[in-house]
């Protein structure tokens, strides 16, 4: 049977319209994939507090009130935290050891206070700053609520818990700070690990809503190795604990290694478990750097 000319049109442009559709829903699942946006909000764990995904450390090589970065000079040191905000970071992380406190908080004196987060952590342990006395958790979050200018610290940790046992050693303390939080003076709690027990104690322990933990997939500067750690890691992330990053850059040592970092940065957030990224930044260079690898991961 002959087919009229325009029966012959009208289906052949139904078929052409379909193969155009076809190449559009095509092209459209190949764009479709979501990237990681590294200033993006986060939900830390169960806590109250969002945080932004990249957040900027201020104590790469701290000790005695002192670090890479504020090392830099006073001006120096709070252009770079103007600019990390001004990029798109909104979490700032800090600690008594460090001596950040003062620097953070001129920089960021012209902006509106809910707009960024304030970590910090209380250096409990003996020698690493000047003074020798410890007083109680109570006397030093006022000092640093002094010093960062600020009614509230929205994350605030007792720095570089070791101990398995280190809930019965600072029990005093955390209900020092657990009284803190009730008065508005701090937003969540919880602890700096450096060991697989402090890690795995945190785990257990109802006090703890995050956890800075040190991760990388090439076992630099951490606390076991990746095979080690990560199942620690899927724990406190099952118990709903808040998990910042440390150490993703080696502590600088992949700083001059493109395929490495770029690799880690791709393990780290393809965990699943990490919700905050924590970068000593020393230079607007290696913010913008950072940020576009982050931006290369794909979303799981």
């Amino acid at each position: 049977m002959k087919i009229k000319r325009r029966e012959f049109i009208k289906k052949s442009a139904i078929g052409a319209g379909g193969i155009l559709l076809g190449a559009k829903l095509g092209a459209a699942t190949a764009t479709d994939t979501k990237f990681h946006d590294p200033f993006a909000p986060v939900q830390l764990g169960k806590s109250d507090v969002k945080m932004s995904r990249v957040c900027m450390g201020t104590g790469s090589h701290g000790y005695r009130r002192s670090s890479n970065q504020t090392r830099k000079g006073a001006d120096t040191f709070q252009a770079l935290v103007r600019d990390a905000y001004d990029r798109g970071i909104r979490t700032f992380d800090m600690a008594d050891l460090y001596g950040s406190h003062q620097g953070v908080a001129a920089a960021l004196s012209p902006y509106p206070r809910d707009s960024y987060q304030l970590i910090s952590k209380i250096w409990w342990a003996g020698g690493g700053i000047p003074e020798q006395e410890r007083p109680d958790a109570d006397v030093v979050v006022a000092r640093f609520l002094k010093e960062l200018k600020t009614d509230h610290i929205d994350l605030l940790l007792l720095h570089c818990v070791t101990a398995p046992d280190w809930p019965t050693q600072l029990n005093k303390q955390m209900e020092i700070l657990t009284k803190l939080k009730s008065e508005g003076k701090i937003r969540a709690l919880g602890v700096s690990c450096h060991s697989i027990a402090a890690l795995e104690a945190a785990a257990k322990e109802p006090w703890v809503e995050s956890v800075h933990t040190r991760i990388n997939p090439y076992g630099m500067s951490m606390d076991g190795s990746p095979e080690e750690v990560v199942p620690v890691l899927q724990k406190l992330h099952a118990a709903g604990k808040g998990l910042v990053g440390m150490k993703i850059m080696g502590e600088g040592r992949l700083r001059n290694d493109d395929s490495k970092r770029d690799e880690s940065v791709k393990y780290v957030l393809g965990l699943g478990c990490v919700h905050i990224l924590n970068v000593g930044f020393e230079s607007v260079a290696e913010i913008d750097d950072f940020a576009a690898r982050v931006r290369k991961v794909p979303v799981a």
